[in-house]
């Protein structure tokens, strides 16, 4: 395992995150919808640092079961939303991998009359984006690389990692399954 990001390179960046938003966002109403499992730990971060009244609400998405390591389909729980018409939406994801994620839920979120949607994630893996849309801020770019840690998870373990690393292929294969029950990957 490779750190990637420290717990202080964390901080850091929510906090620039946190900056960007409450500015953008300055005297409007906003609904914050955070992407189940991974998004956890960012999405508490990250809205402690928001000094402002808003809704909130999750979504669950998941495209990764067991031990894999591609996404396979996606599914989508839209059941723990807020009131979301007449908001502006801010969608928080832990990883813009492919963006078939961000997109998917995006568009399941649309119908419920939002007055603007965004996104922000916290990572942004280069080399295997598919999807056209791209999140509105990003807190890293980080490289191709299979990682867990701050929310993300492989085969349910890591996610209470404070920082952000990288698994080596030899620990992709050989990690045993730790929490076979808990084994959806948030996002992509």
């Amino acid at each position: 395992m490779k750190t990637l990001l420290t717990q202080h390179q964390l901080d850091e960046g929510v906090s620039r995150l946190a900056s960007e938003i409450s500015h953008y966002y300055r005297g409007q109403p906003l609904a914050i919808v955070g992407v189940l499992t991974g998004s956890i730990v960012f999405l508490a971060d990250l809205i402690r640092r928001l000094n402002r009244s808003l809704r909130l609400g999750l979504v669950q998405a998941s495209s990764y079961r067991g031990a894999a390591t591609s996404p396979g389909e996606l599914v989508i729980h839209t059941g723990l939303l807020p009131e979301l018409k007449g908001q502006h939406l801010l969608l928080v994801d832990d990883i813009y991998d492919t963006g078939l994620t961000l997109d998917g839920v995006i568009r399941q979120l649309i119908p419920h009359g939002p007055l603007s949607v965004r996104s922000v994630v916290l990572l942004r893996k280069h080399g295997r984006k598919i999807a056209a849309i791209e999140p509105d801020h990003v807190g890293f770019e980080i490289p191709n690389e299979f990682v867990v840690g701050y929310g993300l998870d492989y085969r349910g373990a890591y996610r209470n990692l404070p920082y952000v690393a990288s698994l080596e292929a030899a620990e992709l294969s050989d990690t045993p399954e730790l929490m076979p029950d808990s084994s959806l990957r948030g996002s992509t």
